[in-house]
């Protein structure tokens, strides 16, 4: 399904497990608390510091909220998929490797089929894997009324 033909393009979900999510938390806390620790600490150091906490306050913590939401937002995907998706098989039709000098993957085209939705064509960009191959078919869940799904690797 391509956007606007038959509806919005099916989203993608990360599987993104309690620990992870976790430990991804405790992270932004980290950048949300640095800016306001410098600040504080430049007051008995060097008012350089204090700057300097300004500045990664002002950066750290809008950047931490807005990866928070979009760890938020996978992880209500993520059991919106557990509770309501269906089970679908992922075949791999097309396998290209990308590289753009500083990252690099796999651009894996699915077929995604299974019953109660109509089949699907996705593009998941990814990590390279060495049991990624044209023909593999692969677990999926799909929860056709959010448009989302997850492949299982």
């Amino acid at each position: 399904m391509t956007d606007g033909e038959n509806g919005p393009t099916p989203t993608q979900v990360s599987m993104v497990g309690p620990w992870a999510a976790a430990w991804m938390y405790l992270l932004l806390v980290t950048f949300g608390l640095l800016g306001p620790f410098l600040m504080v600490l430049g007051d008995f150091a060097d008012q350089a510091l204090v700057i300097t906490g300004a500045v990664c306050t002002v950066v750290l913590v809008p950047l931490g909220l807005a990866a928070g939401l979009a760890v938020a937002v996978e992880r209500r995907h993520n059991r919106r998929l557990d509770t309501l998706g269906v089970p679908a098989t992922a075949e791999i039709t097309e396998l290209t490797e990308w590289d753009t000098g500083d990252d690099g993957g796999a651009v894996v085209v699915l077929r995604v089929s299974g019953p109660g939705f109509r089949t699907f064509e996705a593009t998941w960009k990814r990590s390279p894997h060495p049991a990624l191959r044209v023909g593999l078919r692969l677990d999926a869940v799909v929860d056709p009324s959010a448009n989302l799904f997850r492949v299982v690797l």
